[in-house]
């Protein structure tokens, strides 16, 4: 079990909680603060006599994101599989036993991920995180164009897999969670285990709600090494250039910057233009 944590002091507890809850009965969980300034860290020092837990920091306390300290925590994990959980985020009890045993009994299969709930500041569920006829079928070219499930507290990955994958990619400070998703994909078989299993935290000062440009600017380069590392379909790749846009057009549009915006929406328009017709006659919903 790993967990980056920076600044979560009023989320940390639930998560590590849930983790200790765990039915599975043998887990080692490696936290790492990255460089906090809210408290979290003195949070975490108080687990520290309970002997499942190792809590990390760079160098200094310094805050270096996290891919370097997910990466810091793969360099010392001991175990065959590793679960990773967002500092905001939490597990079902019974998560780590399922998937644990899923993959002990599908040899085939290096990721296995579960269903999930989407939680407010007050774990009030929102909606499910996907919907009753969700299927698997392992494409990475299905992916590449859709980044639908969660690595960071979705799924469970044999060791072996993280090896062959490579870590993450620490010049990312968003949406290393695709990129690595993809890099697994192309290496091995996946699997969905259709049980309500974490709940995702869903706030105003997640990562994933700030910093979109940042995010959908990264996009733009690991579509540009998933290109040149698998052989994705041509149409694929178009079509994931054309969401890569509309989105910083979006972005740009909300921050009323509409000279900056038109080009990319244009872009959007002529990369996949069935789907731009779509999305301008309301056709299709774009969140």
């Amino acid at each position: 079990m790993l967990t980056p944590a920076h600044n979560r002091a009023a989320f940390i507890d639930r998560t590590v909680k849930g983790v200790l809850s765990q039915t599975y009965g043998s887990v080692e969980y490696i936290i790492v603060d990255d460089g906090s300034t809210d408290g979290t860290l003195q949070l975490l020092q108080s687990y520290e006599g309970h002997g499942t837990i190792s809590l990390l920091q760079h160098p200094n306390g310094e805050n270096r994101g996290q891919s370097a300290s997910l990466n810091l925590a793969l360099s010392v994990a001991r175990g065959e599989y590793i679960a990773i959980l967002d500092s905001d985020d939490m597990f079902h009890p019974r998560k780590l036993e399922i998937l644990v045993d899923y993959l002990e009994r599908h040899p085939d299969v290096g990721l296995a991920y579960s269903n999930g709930y989407a939680v407010d500041e007050n774990d009030n569920v929102l909606y499910e995180m996907h919907p009753p006829d969700h299927q698997e079928e392992n494409d990475p070219n299905r992916l590449l164009m859709d980044c639908y499930f969660l690595l960071p507290q979705n799924a469970v990955v044999r060791q072996s897999v993280f090896d062959a994958a490579g870590r993450f990619e620490e010049s990312f400070r968003s949406a290393q969670d695709h990129d690595m998703l993809l890099r697994i994909v192309e290496k091995t078989k996946i699997a969905y285990v259709p049980e309500h299993l974490f709940y995702y935290r869903r706030h105003g000062d997640s990562i994933s709600a700030k910093r979109q440009d940042l995010r959908w600017k990264t996009g733009f380069e690991i579509l540009r090494r998933a290109a040149k590392r698998y052989p994705y379909r041509r149409s694929t790749i178009r079509k994931r250039r054309a969401v890569l846009h509309f989105r910083m057009g979006q972005v740009h549009w909300r921050a009323g910057e509409r000279g900056k915006a038109l080009p990319h929406f244009l872009m959007a328009g002529a990369l996949d233009p069935l789907r731009g017709f779509s999305v301008l006659t309301g056709r299709e919903q774009v969140r």
